[in-house]
């Protein structure tokens, strides 16, 4: 298989793992990307990248383990999702073995351990009132040690957003919402605010569309905390939550402590009508473009160029399943932005 854009790939099981060469295009769309942007992926290692970002096919137990650096190399790649992160709290050795395969450039998305950000316990099945929980969901002292300094001793100044990405919640939590958000919010300040000199940022991304409310967004705003734009079929579009983003920033300036503390992050990650395993059978091996989504493309476009002149970076993380390539919509994306730069 060939791609123009990225070179020839071929099988090659044993030799070490290079990145694709970019073309002319690409390269040249690297480096007209804002200089505050960490525009990425959710993961690295798939099999069917080759010709796209790796140069070989890879199997992707080897990309697992070997596959960052390359990746790192793409010159529109300057961040990734680390998704491994969602299952189990990686430990400060693992998050500085991927910090020393990247350049001091790039960026890591770190998501919160399931055990937090989970209400029921995954795989539970009660009914529907029994109260029956998590007893880690919105425990910060776990959460701050097994997903806050980790990160931070580990990846040093390459770590990004620490993400809490809040799977869905049964009806009997979010019914009355204030009561939620109130310790969701006492979760936040409780979280740690700097540790070996680095003040961490923390983005919360949900899967309950009724808790985006002017109250959510304020409190996240009085924690120091950041609104995930989340691009999933259970959230609304992104116009939507968009609109929250400017209440959470309204009244400031482009050389405000709140401003220079809160970047703008965007976890584009299923496209809207798809169930997440749907959308993996539909787009497997993830290597074509099948469902462009255009609308969605040019609302995260102006979000990043507002964020540019506001002075604020930005982190974009794509997904397989938002389109069907995820390093192909991160080149649809690019090229988005360089039909009207800054």
């Amino acid at each position: 298989m060939t791609d123009s854009l990225f070179g020839e790939a071929a099988l090659d099981l044993h030799g070490p793992i290079e990145a694709a060469a970019a073309g002319e295009e690409v390269t040249r769309l690297g480096r007209r990307l804002p200089g505050g942007l960490y525009l990425g992926t959710s993961s690295w290692a798939y099999p069917g990248w080759h010709g796209l970002v790796y140069e070989n096919e890879y199997p992707e137990s080897r990309l697992t383990r070997e596959g960052l650096s390359a990746y790192s190399r793409h010159p529109l790649l300057r961040a990734v999702g680390v998704d491994r992160g969602a299952y189990h709290g990686l430990d400060a050795a693992d998050w500085s073995r991927y910090a020393k395969q990247v350049p001091d450039d790039f960026r890591f998305l770190v998501p919160a351990p399931s055990a937090v950000t989970e209400a029921v316990p995954r795989g539970a099945r009660h009914p529907p009132g029994t109260g029956a929980t998590n007893p880690r969901f919105l425990d910060a002292t776990y959460a701050a040690e097994r997903f806050v300094l980790p990160a931070l001793e580990g990846l040093g100044q390459k770590v990004g957003p620490l993400l809490l990405q809040f799977a869905p919640m049964p009806p009997e939590l979010t019914r009355e919402a204030h009561p939620l958000i109130e310790r969701i919010a006492a979760f936040l300040a409780k979280l740690p605010a700097e540790h070996a000199g680095i003040r961490p940022v923390y983005a919360v991304e949900l899967r309950n569309a009724e808790l985006l409310t002017p109250r959510f967004v304020h409190r996240l705003r009085e924690c120091g905390a950041r609104l995930c734009v989340g691009v999933h079929a259970r959230m609304p579009p992104v116009a939507r939550q968009a609109a929250a983003l400017r209440t959470m920033d309204a009244g400031t300036t482009p050389d405000s402590a709140w401003n220079l503390a809160g970047p703008l992050v965007v976890r584009w990650s299923l496209h809207a009508g798809f169930s997440a395993e749907q959308a993996r059978g539909r787009y497997a091996p993830f290597n074509r473009l099948l469902d462009p989504d255009l609308v969605t493309r040019g609302t995260l476009a102006h979000l990043i160029r507002v964020a540019a002149r506001s002075a604020q970076s930005a982190f974009v993380i794509v997904g397989n399943e938002a389109e069907g390539c995820a390093p192909l919509s991160c080149l649809e994306l690019a090229r988005a932005l360089a039909e009207r730069p800054e």
